[in-house]
């Protein structure tokens, strides 16, 4: 979206024959950033779900609008031209910073989004700021370089979630801002000519051009974003037990061998929640449910954030420490199993929850399948032994001999 007011100026080297006309500048401009806004809200109708999409689309051809009607300047009266359309562009970086605020799951406000553009029109109210061109120039770089810094905070804010477009949009949108940065202390030390048109400025030609290059980028970088995150979702969907949240039984497989390739002492412990069947009976399968949730949140809050957790089948889990020493292994699983014990609901005083838990150390040059095998067996004893305790599979191994 391209600037306003002396912000907006002819790109035009007076000692070529070649001139631009700034109004078709703007036009190309306008019709770059109108285009842009149908791709996103094309693409918005094909996931109605997301916010984030029909807010950029929506500030894309609201600055198409506000970039038309600065191009009719002189040709439509000046409260369009210059109120109005101003209004608007501060309007479509604001919605801008409100879609970036959505993209990373928080509240849009719109109300701060659409504060600029308030503020430009009450300002416009004032004689001595409306025909002031530099007080004008001022006010709505400084508004747009901080929508523009704002949004690129929230992006960098989230990079936690680490895609790959993340960087580019932070750029993109940092970039913008640092331009209307510049524009204030320039227009500070070359102030406007006194009764040179607006449009006769030399800045028209950076001004659209950098209108049309962050247009261009941000539609590619967006999308990007967008599409990034539904496939990391997807993954995520695809390798997590859909109930507990934890990992299902192909992912912590795989994350297993791998963090037994990484580490030379890693224990395995194996998890079967006693008599879980007689708690699905007695209360329903919403309380079993909750009962496995409920065991998973608290073994995710008591084990370190190395550990690796996971969802076998049914209300077996299986959980691999590693960088762990034998007696390390055990005190975490006498840990759990004590902590699942004591766990009560009030509304159901009658129900009683314990877990049985089998351990083995990883010996080098052993497989996962053969650690997962001696845990089992572990696990098998401990439930034979009278379930609520844990089993080490060594010491299995040695009552067997």
């Amino acid at each position: 979206m391209p600037g306003w007011d002396g912000a907006i100026v002819r790109a035009e080297d007076r000692q070529s024959s070649v001139q631009l006309d700034p109004a078709t500048l703007l036009v190309v401009s306008a019709a770059t950033t109108f285009l842009v806004g149908v791709l996103f809200m094309a693409s918005w109708r094909q996931a109605p779900g997301s916010r984030t999409l029909a807010l950029w689309g929506m500030a894309h051809l609201v600055g198409a609008a506000g970039s038309a009607g600065l191009a009719l300047r002189n040709q439509i009266p000046d409260l369009i031209s210059v109120g109005l359309a101003n209004a608007v562009v501060l309007a479509a970086y604001g919605l801008i910073w409100s879609g970036v605020r959505t993209f990373e799951h928080r509240e849009p406000r719109t109300g701060v989004a659409m504060a600029g553009a308030l503020g430009w029109c009450v300002l416009c109210l004032i004689p001595a700021f409306y025909a002031a061109i530099e007080a004008r120039i001022l006010y709505a770089s400084a508004v747009a370089a901080l929508y523009c810094g704002a949004a690129t905070a929230e992006i960098w804010r989230g990079r936690a979630e680490q895609l790959a477009s993340r960087i580019a949009a932070a750029t993109i949108l940092g970039l913008h801002s640092a331009f209307y940065v510049l524009r204030i202390p320039a227009t500070v030390m070359a102030p406007p000519q006194p009764g040179l048109s607006p449009l006769a400025s030399p800045w028209v030609a950076i001004l659209c051009f950098v209108t049309l290059m962050f247009s261009i980028a941000s539609a590619f970088t967006f999308m990007a974003l967008v599409k990034e995150r539904a496939e990391r979702e997807q993954r995520i969907a695809a390798s997590t037990d859909a109930l507990t949240g934890v990992r299902n039984r192909r992912s912590f497989t795989r994350a297993a061998e791998r963090a037994m390739a990484e580490y030379p002492d890693v224990a395995l412990l194996l998890f079967d929640l006693d008599r879980f069947k007689a708690v699905n009976d007695r209360y329903g399968h919403g309380v079993g449910d909750a009962v496995l949730m409920g065991f998973c949140a608290m073994a995710t809050s008591l084990l370190p954030k190395e550990a690796l957790l996971g969802r076998l089948g049914g209300e077996e889990f299986a959980c691999l420490l590693p960088d762990v020493s034998p007696a390390e292994a055990l005190g975490r699983a006498e840990e759990l199993r004590r902590t699942f014990a004591q766990l009560h609901v009030p509304e159901l005083p009658g129900l009683s929850v314990s877990v049985s838990i089998g351990i083995a150390q990883a010996r080098p040059g052993v497989a996962f399948d053969a650690l997962m095998q001696r845990a089992d067996a572990a696990l098998y004893a401990a439930k034979e032994g009278g379930r609520d305790r844990v089993a080490v599979a060594e010491a299995v191994a040695v009552r067997a001999a």
